[in-house]
């Protein structure tokens, strides 16, 4: 008898442009994250789960990704995948199922392995079957497996049930309810079964002891989209195309990837205004239907579908009746609600449009455009339908252009500002310039680099005069902002310097831009002056203004001159409460160097409210990367790799180069002891920096080098780094690198080379810098580097440990926790070399508590090798690990086991096992009992 229905669980997961969080390098059920990891948790709790959506959602991916995991964990996995045709052969998705428990067989009774051994061994059953003794044998079966102490739980999943051969559902039907919820149960359904119609499997019933959880999956959004798509077509679309993508298919990842690799079979991609091409299944299906309506129901939708928002009011002007559409509903094809006009899918419309012969299609616009009531619907047809020369209509499509830009669709206004510039007659040059560079600059804004890198070059080609300049100073602008060479930009931009008139306010916005693009200090320097001083008195270039200000401070403290704070005064006066667009970084530069790290991190969330607000991703990828600097000197890896996951995915997705989310990428990876990956990481940019003759490049990867050596214990490789890193900054002119600070590291290199003459030279080289500008990091790194040195010339170290010991005491706590971790270590060692061991021991393990608090693996291992060298009994292990210790603060926060392995780059199994050591180290059994601890500052003393 059946059992009474119970309420079921109903979660509806990932909105459509919602972010992706999975590990893009994993690949595994991209975008559903948060769909695995509570399913996962479901399974794991012993309720049955039910994923539902439609065809094509991506169901079996999740299934797979689970079953993967499960397997992973040391899950016995029993899966089935019933197909269509396989419901007319009995048992055979049974027999897929228990196949991995084929050698249990035996343990059967006689009866059971009777009814087993047909379905077992080929799969089909030819002979008469007691169907009720097969659910019985399935039952033991899996009460068996269950049972087994060597696996921790067994998962049986079905991959679209409603296709189950009825005796394999009769035969799972009777014997899930009675093993559940000692098993785990995962199934999965399309979503476009009727309603009312109840779960497969009677997982709804009472009878099987848990509750039924109903996991509905939405489509993905265009972050999971860009994954999928780039692992199925192996291309990376632009950001804008990418979105269109997602918003036709719906999210859809079948659909998307069959438009993808429709849109990549094309001679060139398709631009804003340009319809995406239909599968041509899709499209097939949709002539076919048109072939049966009647002539105006052809021409009725035709229209519909040509039309930006089809309404039977707009309709009706174009002599539309609404009966006209009757048999294109009936049809399928499109839905009326009101005097909405809608398609049943975006295809349709698209794959209706495709069929429309070229004149008529021409006919069909300029109907449109002579009907249109709304302005820029008339000036989209208007676009799409005039040929000659007509400067009213480009007026109107340039004016509604403006419109789109203005409401945050830089996409839509590329393409109208594009056809204004066709439309515009010979003797309106001003006219046409302008929207020429209109277009440029609006698929730039849309992230679309190579758009913009095509329609700036062709603007800088047609154009003449200060318009050329223009154009040029945009080339150059999207060089700078994309994966190409430094010196390409720089080249672009002193081309248009020279084409601006001299001592324009146009030559002042190229220097500013030129004091971006140059890396060595003094003509970087000179640009920035040039620019203050052209741009002083105009208003209109109030934030370039401030730009140049800030520049002309960041490259004098560069070039090693006094700081004249000043000029960052009058810089944020003068850009008021909008952050300057071109160098509005500095600020958060200047007080990252300076290890404010509150002020800077407060200047860099604002500015990245104001890109999210603004759509602006390439702001928002830069300002992420400083984030995640920020938060590395802070100490706060966790914010860091949060961050720089962030900013990854938004580079991939519109092209922005990689080399600072690598680099940073890599220092975490050093700081938390992975040398080896961090090594590849920075042989990798080296390579890169040489193919492209980038010293930037150059420099950030020899730091990466010398820092992970130098950790590794290959002090000899370490000083090379370091030394070849000074040699760039010195050719450049470079005196004060404020984003590096090297010189402690580096001399502990020598030291542990054994080069003192090059340590000497060097302490004073951070003596200098210390001097002209003090800051925490050189406070810290000066005393921790005198230690070294005395140490290493066998002088008594005690004045210059007291010196460290104030300059530790100087520098507060959440300030540079790891710097501060360090002295420690240095100190235990000079303290162990003369023979204190009292000291030694203290200082060495608050090194160990310290580093393990921060993650940095490999110096707390260092350090307790240190302090067992000093001898004397260990501490007893009170504290938790520095990894510990960060995923407890994340479980707290509430971050799903899989969000906590992607932040920590560890497995889901290591951030269960550190768990399980942190649930046992504190005495709690749960979440919300770890949450509370942690908000009494119950983790603090760890």
């Amino acid at each position: 008898m059946a059992g009474r229905a119970v309420p079921t669980r109903r979660t509806v997961l990932d909105p459509l442009y919602g972010r992706c969080q999975t590990d893009p390098v994993n690949g595994t059920a991209i975008g559903r994250d948060a769909v695995v990891d509570s399913v996962r948790r479901s399974l794991e709790d012993g309720r049955p789960v039910l994923v539902e959506g439609p065809a094509g959602i991506g169901k079996t991916v999740v299934l797979r990704s689970l079953l993967d995991a499960a397997a992973r964990d040391g899950w016995l996995t029993l899966r089935c995948a019933p197909t269509e045709s396989e419901q007319v052969l009995p048992f055979a998705a049974l027999a897929d199922l228990l196949a991995p428990l084929a050698d249990r067989v035996s343990e059967l009774s006689a009866p059971q392995r009777a009814a087993l051994a047909g379905v077992l061994l080929s799969g089909e059953v030819t002979e008469p079957v007691d169907e009720r003794a097969v659910g019985v044998a399935t039952r033991a079966l899996l009460d068996a497996a269950a049972a087994d102490p060597a696996r921790p739980r067994v998962l049986v999943a079905v991959d679209d049930a409603p296709w189950l051969d009825p005796p394999s559902e009769r035969a799972l039907r009777f014997a899930l309810r009675r093993v559940v919820p000692r098993v785990a149960v995962l199934v999965t359904v399309r979503a476009d079964r009727p309603a009312d119609l109840p779960a497969p499997l009677g997982l709804e019933q009472e009878a099987l002891g848990a509750r039924l959880d109903r996991v509905v999956l939405g489509p993905l959004g265009v972050g999971a989209l860009h994954h999928v798509l780039r692992v199925r077509t192996g291309t990376a679309l632009p950001r804008p195309l990418l979105v269109r993508i997602a918003q036709e298919s719906g999210g859809n990842p079948l659909l998307a990837v069959e438009l993808a690799r429709a849109v990549l079979r094309l001679p060139q991609l398709p631009g804003p205004g340009t319809d995406l091409p239909a599968a041509p299944s899709l499209r097939q299906l949709v002539a076919d239907r048109l072939d049966t309506l009647p002539t105006a129901t052809r021409h009725a939708i035709r229209l519909a579908a040509l039309s930006g928002v089809p309404m039977l009011s707009g309709l009706a002007r174009a002599g539309v009746s609404p009966a006209d559409l009757d048999a294109a509903e009936e049809a399928g094809l499109v839905a009326v609600t009101g005097d909405v006009v809608g398609f049943a899918h975006p295809v349709y419309a698209a794959a209706v449009r495709a069929e429309v012969p070229p004149g008529v299609r021409h006919r069909l616009h300029r109907l449109l455009a002579d009907t249109a009531a709304d302005p820029d619907e008339r000036a989209r047809q208007l676009a799409r339908c005039a040929t000659a020369p007509d400067l009213a209509a480009a007026v109107e499509i340039a004016e509604a252009a403006a419109r789109q830009r203005s409401r945050g669709a830089p996409e839509t206004a590329a393409g109208l500002y594009d056809s204004a510039a066709r439309l515009t007659p010979p003797d309106a040059a001003a006219e046409h310039a302008r929207w020429r560079l209109a277009a440029a600059q609006c698929r730039f804004d849309s992230g679309d680099y190579p758009a913009a890198k095509a329609a700036a070059e062709r603007a800088a080609d047609e154009l003449t005069g200060p318009a050329r300049a223009e154009a040029l100073l945009l080339r150059a602008i999207v060089a700078w902002s994309s994966d190409e060479p430094a010196e390409v930009a720089v080249a672009a931009a002193e081309r248009a310097l020279a084409v601006a008139p001299e001592g324009s306010t146009l030559a002042g916005r190229v220097h500013a831009h030129l004091g971006v693009f140059r890396d060595a200090p003094d003509p970087a320097r000179w640009h920035a002056e040039r620019a203050a001083d052209l741009l002083a008195e105009s208003p209109d270039d109030r934030p370039v203004h401030a730009a140049a200000l800030l520049l002309l401070l960041f490259n004098e403290v560069r070039a090693g001159l006094p700081a004249r704070t000043e000029l960052l005064d009058r810089a944020l006066a003068t850009e008021g409460e909008e952050p300057s667009w071109l160098a509005g970084i500095v600020p958060a530069i200047w007080w990252k160097a300076l290890d404010e790290h509150d002020r800077a991190r407060e200047r860099l969330h604002r500015m990245l409210d104001r890109a999210f607000a603004r759509g602006d991703e390439p702001s928002q990828h830069e300002l992420l990367c400083h984030l995640g600097e920020t938060e590395l000197f802070a100490g706060r890896w966790a914010d860091a790799a949060a961050h720089l996951v962030t900013a990854r995915e938004l580079g991939e997705q519109y092209g922005a180069d990689s080399a600072g989310v690598v680099w940073l990428d890599g220092l975490l990876l050093a700081h938390r002891g992975r040398l080896a990956e961090a090594t590849r990481v920075a042989e990798e940019g080296l390579r890169r920096a040489a193919e492209l003759d980038d010293a930037w490049r150059r420099r950030i990867h020899e730091q990466l080098a010398g820092y992970a050596a130098l950790t590794g214990g290959r002090p000899a490789d370490a000083a090379r780094h370091y030394g070849a890193l000074a040699g760039i900054a010195d050719q450049l002119g470079l005196v004060e690198p404020l984003a590096q600070r090297f010189e402690p590291d580096w001399l502990e290199a020598c030291v542990g080379a054994g080069d003192l003459a090059t340590a000497e030279a060097v302490l004073d080289r951070l003596a200098v810098r210390h001097r002209r500008l003090p800051r925490p990091w050189t406070t810290l790194g000066l005393a921790r580097s005198r230690v070294l040195l005395a140490g290493a010339l066998g002088r008594d170290p005690t004045d210059e440990l007291a010196e460290l010991a104030a300059a530790r005491a100087a520098v507060p706590p959440d300030v540079l926790p790891l710097d501060r971790a360090r002295c420690l270590l240095v100190a235990g060692l000079a303290h162990r070399r003369a023979r204190r061991r009292r000291e030694a021991r203290e200082a060495l393990a608050g090194a160990a508590v310290e580093f393990d608090a921060l993650g940095a693996q490999a110096l707390a291992a260092r350090a307790r090798a240190e302090a067992e060298r000093t001898g004397g009994r260990p501490a007893a292990p009170r504290q938790l690990t520095g990894t510990e210790l960060e995923v407890a603060r994340l479980a707290a926060a509430g971050r799903t086991n899989r969000v906590i392995a992607d932040t920590l780059f560890i497995s889901p199994k290591t951030v269960e096992a550190n768990l399980a050591r942190v649930y046992r180290k504190l005495g709690v059994t749960s979440r919300a009992e770890l949450g509370a601890v942690m908000a009494r500052g119950g983790g603090a003393g760890v």
